[in-house]
């Protein structure tokens, strides 16, 4: 009789790398769902879901980043104040302007889980919205 063991991924067999992106040119949506399948490990084939096997993500160019359709005009982001009645309304176009990598963030933690976990997925995400970035001493990889 032949067994077979199964491989379970444990946190001392997890290696994360550093992957550097250029968002300029690229459309919102579609940049987002790359970043977040790297950041949940996806890529690897010692992705685990309950365990955050996914590498570090650096995103320069933010400001530069492209959306399709009238969505600058009619894509509105909310939060709330924490009062009563505060809850505040910004189209994209406005947050752009303002806060281009407040975007991209948000995209990217809509497309992680919930809970504690990931919080700690969306720590590994670095974005920068010129060309420049703090992280050439890890060495990240070109990301295409």
């Amino acid at each position: 009789m032949m067994r077979v063991k199964t491989f379970v991924t444990t946190p001392k067999d997890i290696n994360r790398e550093w992957w550097v992106v250029d968002a300029e040119g690229q459309t919102l949506g579609r940049l987002a769902t790359k970043i977040a399948t790297i950041l949940r490990g996806k890529h690897k084939p010692v992705y685990t879901p309950n365990l955050d096997t996914g590498d570090y993500v650096v995103v320069v160019n933010v400001d530069k980043i492209v959306v399709t359709g009238d969505r600058l005009n009619k894509k509105i982001y909310y939060r709330h104040t924490g009062y009563l009645g505060g809850i505040k309304g910004e189209r994209l176009k406005v947050l752009m302007g303002r806060r281009p990598v407040r975007a991209l963030e948000t995209a990217v933690k809509g497309m992680l889980p919930d809970g504690r976990l990931g919080r700690a997925m969306f720590k590994k995400l670095k974005t920068y919205a010129g060309p420049a970035h703090p992280h050439e001493a890890q060495q990240p990889k070109e990301l295409k």
